[in-house]
């Protein structure tokens, strides 16, 4: 059991691992993200349960894979059941404080002591129009996303200071309490979440960067494109409003949305400092999932290639090892038994996952990790497992996909369908099954969307419903 401390735990909105000088970029501005990783444990092998917000957060508070939570999509919001590690750390007398994003249903009990500035999907119910996921149609908040990206005024980028401000204001609070509970502060930010909207501080850093300098990954799909990822490109139909200007204005948005992200960590670790908290406080980052970035020409999230489903995580404090890189594939679920851990409490059996205080100190890069997504865009199961150099896509009633993240880390080459590979797709899909039932998860998540639909007037009523396209930040 680690040594018992306080855990501020920050939590970005659609954070590409690779955006952060952490993870090798060449010059993208996030000393702090940087510094944290120097004074701590970098995870290269960690990933989202699933590439979309709400199913994420929900895996991230229960500790839970998707199919055992339920909440499938954007229109399944977490209810405060299963029970997450906030309700058990605050069961065993600790403050558990949340500021910002939850992106939970809202109005239930979660196990915070205090649920500060909260944002919550919206009406409780969430986006409905997630739930169309056969005969798709157009995604109709692609034009819109195209149409804002660049230079601007961001109610995000207001919100996370807010965020920021009150986060720095609970923790001078509580240092002058030395005698309280020991603590987990939650600092939910929601950026690099799209809008992809910069103010001019931010945005023109990166405006002496052209397109081919800011790409992340591959422009166009491969020539033997998947045909569950070729119907999904064209439901989000971004090739049709991001050209190469709109393009190179979002990712130099984006940039700058993720270097405020770091200089929020930066205040955080500041406060923590200049309060005398730091001796007595671990320091965990991650996001909840990441972005494609124009990659394979596909934005936002949603799909299984590392630009949506890998996602940065950082972590320092007492008993971490310092300037360490662990390879040990690791993911949301983790968290739930690090909380418990950080804080001295006892580990709960049921839970799949393990602390990452005890994996930064005893590797095991032949873990497998499992995500899986029944969203938006999506006609069928995608589940993804990673095990060692290997990660399998696996889609219901669709061919695999298959790749070498040894030999590919760009994932340039689907292996899934090569012959030379069949026996490690073999061996990957029974790993994957001694998991989960891919077939009778994937005939759940659509019996449950589909009475979610006919609650809300069935397809018609809900295709005549108002887009959302993201979430409002709270005034």
């Amino acid at each position: 059991m680690a040594t018992p401390q306080n855990m501020v735990f920050i939590l970005s909105d659609e954070h590409n691992r690779k955006i952060a000088g952490a993870y090798g970029h060449p010059f993208i501005e996030t000393p702090n993200i940087d510094a944290l990783a120097a004074a701590g444990t970098t995870f290269d092998s960690a990933y989202t349960n699933c590439p979309i917000c709400v199913p994420a957060r929900a895996a991230l508070a229960t500790g839970l894979p998707v199919h055992e939570t339920g909440c499938w999509d954007n229109a399944h919001p977490f209810r405060g059941e299963p029970e997450s590690w906030h309700e058990k750390l605050r069961s065993s007398g600790a403050d558990v404080v949340s500021v910002g994003k939850l992106h939970f249903r809202g109005g239930d009990d979660y196990g915070f002591t205090e649920e500060l500035l909260p944002l919550h999907v919206v009406g409780g119910k969430g986006d409905l129009k997630g739930l169309l996921r056969q005969e798709l149609p157009k995604n109709p908040g692609t034009p819109a996303m195209a149409a804002k990206a660049g230079r601007g005024v961001s109610t995000y980028f207001d919100y996370d200071g807010r965020i920021a401000d009150r986060a720095v204001e609970w923790l001078e609070i509580r240092a002058a309490r030395p005698d309280g509970p020991p603590f987990v502060l939650l600092v939910n930010l929601v950026m690099p979440h799209f809008p992809l909207i910069a103010p001019p501080d931010y945005f023109d850093r990166y405006a002496g960067y052209d397109l081919a300098t800011l790409r992340t990954g591959i422009d166009a799909p491969p020539p033997d494109d998947h045909p569950t990822m070729a119907r999904m490109r064209a439901h989000f139909n971004y090739d049709d409003y991001f050209d190469d200007e709109v393009r190179a204005m979002a990712l130099r948005a984006y940039f700058g949305m993720v270097t405020r992200v770091d200089e929020i960590i930066g205040d955080l670790m500041t406060t923590l400092d200049a309060t005398g908290l730091t001796d007595n406080t671990r320091i965990l980052y991650t996001s909840d999932h990441g972005d494609n970035l124009g990659s394979r020409g596909l934005w936002g999230k949603s799909v299984m290639y590392e630009d949506s489903v890998a996602i940065p995580m950082v972590m320092a404090g007492a008993d971490v090892p310092a300037g360490k890189r662990c390879a040990t594939p690791v993911s949301l679920t983790d968290i739930a038994p690090t909380m418990l851990d950080a804080l001295g409490r006892p580990p709960d059996p049921a839970l799949p996952g393990r602390s990452l205080i005890e994996i930064a100190n005893a590797p095991d890069e032949d873990r497998p990790v499992l995500s899986e997504y029944h969203a938006a865009g999506s006609d069928t199961g995608q589940f993804m497992l990673r095990f060692g150099r290997w990660k399998l896509v696996y889609f219901v009633g669709a061919p695999p996909q298959l790749f070498d993240l040894v030999a590919d880390p760009d994932e340039r080459c689907d292996l899934g369908r090569s012959r030379d590979h069949a026996d490690v797709v073999a061996e990957m899909t029974l790993r994957l099954r001694g998991i989960c039932d891919p077939e009778e998860i994937n005939a759940r998540a659509f019996a449950d969307q589909k009475r979610t639909m006919e609650a809300n007037g069935g397809r018609d009523g809900i295709m005549a419903s108002v887009d959302i396209p993201f979430t409002p930040a709270p005034s």
